[in-house]
């Protein structure tokens, strides 16, 4: 039997296969039938190229429809999806190719020839090209491909997606979900949204990550509904597509901008069914601001590369902000002493280490086993690195990271690796990265360096420096320079310390 995802969509497929699965602004895109067709010729294309049930695809392009067709290719193949950040530099893209050993590059037409390079040192056996415009190399090979494919069956435990996500170390991790992983996420959130084929999601994520891939096309392929698919966020835009939808799902960087435009008012919204947040904290203020200008309270969500959604605020209930809601149906949740080596609860109400267990939780780290007996405990718990607690409520609180991570704009960013190369810089002694609140992506990349007596960098010479070597989103947005960094009596950087004194840097 097979149990994959797309499996799982063709047991949703709308009774009218000529009802639009994607449409883009300029009136292009995929019906179902089309989405049918164009992932069957897609997935022989793959198979030409000789890749197989378990190969890893590397896809590093620009979002477009035919990205997802491309996707839902390789599942029906059998072959494992590695998206990566379009934003990643040729020196990041060199630990993942390595890493993961893919069969298939698909790159951006741009990039080509840097792929290739990269191909070659890596050992990669074939680079093909995917652009926004649907072409391209590999849109070349699927033009005249038969529109059937008799889609290779696979278990629920075997692998759909390899998906990085940084440790404090510096070293890329590769998740590894299953499709059951998606298929549990994805009916659960159907069922908690009631997302029907009758909904409409304006789509302005990216589709490298799981908040845009497997949250919004899983959910909405599930439930036989649609999406208006944007290029990228535009914030003018989308307040002017909004009548043709009913849902969004967005990162709090969306609502605060939305909140910028004169134009969003209750009669802006009165069409709109649900509005989503996630990826990133939504601050108890926008949700208010959103709540009073709009009346519609946004519901927001919590999630993490490794599991997917965990819990969410009720459709149909109070929204409480500064609360992610209940867990989903099939997770388990708990609140443990991060403290102890072994799992001990703490009561309602105390702060602790957030682990989830369930169907949706990933296989673990792909070529670790070490860091995957690390964080996946042996009655099935994962760490997931976050503080916070039960109110007595019932309502999940996250109040912090026990990992030293930040979140900018929906993005992850790990201190470690931008340390590493700005101690490298002319001038400076030491560096500590940090996040503080920032109005508009939630928090800001933040370097404080120490600088040696005769030759300070400037602010812009760093940025300067790092331009080219690190993904846009992980470069800082301000560096202050101070004469040392606070440590405790053990020498440890207290960053605590660091980001009070920064706090109020971009408000």
């Amino acid at each position: 039997m097979n149990q994959s995802l797309f499996a799982e969509v063709g047991k949703h497929l709308p009774s009218d296969l000529s009802k639009p699965f994607i449409r883009t602004p300029l009136g292009g895109g995929y019906s179902y039938a089309d989405m049918l067709r164009s992932t069957s010729q897609f997935a022989h294309a793959l198979v030409e190229l000789g890749v197989q049930p378990g190969d890893r695809v590397a896809v590093q392009v620009d979002k477009s429809p035919e990205t997802v067709m491309l996707y839902l290719a390789v599942l029906r193949a059998g072959a494992v999806y590695l998206p990566l950040n379009s934003g990643y530099t040729g020196d990041e893209l060199r630990y993942f190719l390595d890493d993961a050993e893919p069969s298939l590059f698909v790159c951006a037409p741009a990039f080509e020839a840097q792929a290739r390079e990269l191909a070659k040192v890596s050992g990669v056996a074939h680079v093909e090209t995917l652009g926004d415009a649907g072409d391209g190399s590999l849109m070349d090979r699927v033009h005249g491909k038969p529109g059937r494919f008799a889609d290779v069956e696979r278990a629920a435990s075997d692998l759909a997606a390899i998906l990085y996500t940084s440790g404090t170390t510096g070293r890329s991790k590769g998740a590894m979900i299953s499709h059951g992983n998606l298929v549990s996420n994805a009916r659960a959130l159907v069922g908690a949204w009631q997302i029907t084929s009758e909904d409409w999601l304006l789509h302005a994520l990216p589709i490298f990550h799981i908040h845009g891939l497997f949250v919004a096309c899983n959910s909405l392929l599930m439930a036989g509904g649609s999406m208006l698919f944007l290029s990228k966020f535009d914030v003018a835009q989308m307040l002017r597509l909004l009548p043709q939808v009913n849902l969004l799902m967005g990162v709090p960087t969306f609502y605060t901008r939305l909140l910028d435009q004169p134009g969003l008012s209750r009669e802006a919204v009165a069409h709109m069914r649900l509005f989503i947040s996630g990826s990133a904290p939504l601050t108890a203020e926008t949700h208010k601001a959103f709540s009073e200008r709009t009346g519609m309270a946004i519901l927001e969500r919590y999630g993490m590369t490794e599991t997917g959604m965990n819990t969410s605020n009720p459709l149909d209930g109070e929204r409480i902000a500064g609360t992610v809601g209940f867990p989903l149906p099939g997770v388990e949740l708990r609140i443990t002493d991060p403290a102890q080596a072994e799992p001990t609860l703490l009561p309602q109400g105390e702060p602790g280490m957030i682990e989830v267990r369930g169907p949706n939780v990933f296989q673990g780290y792909w070529r670790m086993p070490e860091k995957t007996a690390e964080e996946l405990r042996a009655d099935g718990y994962f760490m997931t690195g976050d503080i916070g607690f039960v109110d007595d409520r019932g309502y999940v609180q996250i109040v912090g990271r026990n990992k030293d991570m930040i979140i900018s704009g929906g993005f992850n960013v790990y201190p470690k690796e931008l340390e590493e190369i700005l101690d490298t810089l002319p001038g400076v002694v030491e560096s500590a990265v940090i996040g503080v609140p920032h109005p508009d992506f939630g928090e800001g990349v933040t370097a404080v360096l120490v600088a040696g007596k005769d030759q300070a960098p400037t602010e812009a010479q760093v940025l300067a420096a790092l331009d080219g070597k690190l993904a846009r989103f992980k470069q800082p947005k301000r560096v202050m320079v101070v004469d040392a960094l606070p440590r405790n009596v053990m020498g440890k950087v207290q960053k605590n310390v660091l980001r009070e004194q920064f706090k109020a840097l971009y408000s």
